[in-house]
């Protein structure tokens, strides 16, 4: 059903946003896209406090639509930086308190040597230490450090893209024992923070990739959220395919659905397919039809809408849709 009216809705839309961009900013395209999307939205616009002050610029461009979102992620070189100690929490943290309707995401590395590309077998045996709980008092650390700071609501995004093969955090090589690690891990720092605070979101990329990221899920007790890393890839690949294919975004509303779950894109942007303002639009309408709790996109290039000049198309129809009617 969804793919039939999207086939029916896509050429008025696309009319519409050319008009728009013909007419100026006075002509706004209506229809399910336009407006700010149901939920908080924002952007990945840098990690240290640079980034922070550029989420204003973000803000300025958009007009009147308000990026209530920030984002960033630790670090996972080594375990001091998972413990929260590089000095620009700091900044994030006072960004959050200066509006109660702000929402902190935080990418959170399950291991050190996150991005070492270590073999299989050292991504073993570290996941079986850790759902031994070798490692719960950095996690404690980073509870205490986030408490601190004054942002026990964070949503801390833990072991992202767990599916794929990118980061010794990988559920692959043993996803029993990354499911007992994720449970330490929420335990060792509720038992910091108390069971209300913090929200563990559980992200994969989109599609397959080495593993079907259900085998990956450790349980609804230890999960708030259900997100999805999803880029416009690969080559060729239409938006549409994007959402039907296994283990794609329509699997993933329903998992989400099926376990209560709020949905969120923490990550999400342009990537194999140049500037690809129809994948923008897509993406756009799924967030306004299934409402996540929150959705940023990745604003570097080659993925992001402000910062790359080499998407003015994409950058068009996002600054349209995203501003709404007052845009």
């Amino acid at each position: 059903m969804f793919r039939f009216l999207r086939a029916r809705r896509a050429p008025l839309t696309a009319l519409l946003v050319a008009l728009a961009l013909l007419a100026g900013p006075a002509c706004v395209p209506l229809g399910r896209g336009a407006g700010a999307p149901p939920g908080a939205f924002g952007a990945y616009v840098g990690y240290d406090g640079p980034g922070v002050r550029r989420v204003a610029g973000l803000d300025a461009w958009l007009g009147p639509a308000t990026p209530r979102v920030g984002h960033t992620y630790l670090p996972g070189d080594r375990w001091s930086n998972i413990e929260g100690a590089p000095g620009y929490l700091e900044h994030w943290a006072r960004w959050r308190q200066q509006r109660p309707d702000r929402m902190f995401v935080l990418n959170v590395p399950m291991l050190e040597r996150t991005e070492d590309h270590v073999s299989d077998a050292v991504v073993r045996a570290e996941l079986r230490r850790g759902a031994r709980g070798d490692y719960d008092g950095h996690f404690r650390a980073l509870a205490r450090r986030l408490v601190g700071l004054g942002v026990p609501d964070a949503v801390l995004v833990v072991g992202w893209e767990m599916n794929g093969v990118t980061y010794t955090h990988r559920c692959g090589p043993d996803p029993l024992a990354w499911k007992r690690y994720w449970v330490r891990i929420v335990d060792a720092m509720r038992s910091v923070a108390g069971p209300e605070a913090f929200r563990f979101e559980f992200t994969p990329s989109r599609g397959r990739d080495a593993v079907p990221w259900t085998a990956c899920y450790p349980g609804d007790r230890y999960v708030d959220v259900v997100g999805m890393d999803a880029y416009d890839q690969p080559p060729g690949m239409s938006f549409e395919e994007q959402v039907a294919e296994p283990y794609g975004l329509a699997a993933h509303v329903r998992f989400a659905r099926a376990h209560d779950k709020p949905l969120s894109y923490p990550e999400w942007g342009l990537y194999r397919n140049g500037d690809d303002p129809d994948y923008v639009r897509g993406m756009l309408d799924w967030f306004a039809e299934h409402r996540p709790l929150y959705q940023t996109i990745s604003d570097y290039c080659p993925h992001g809408v402000w910062r790359c000049a080499g998407n003015p198309r994409s950058s068009a129809v996002y600054r349209i849709l995203i501003a709404g009617p007052s845009g």
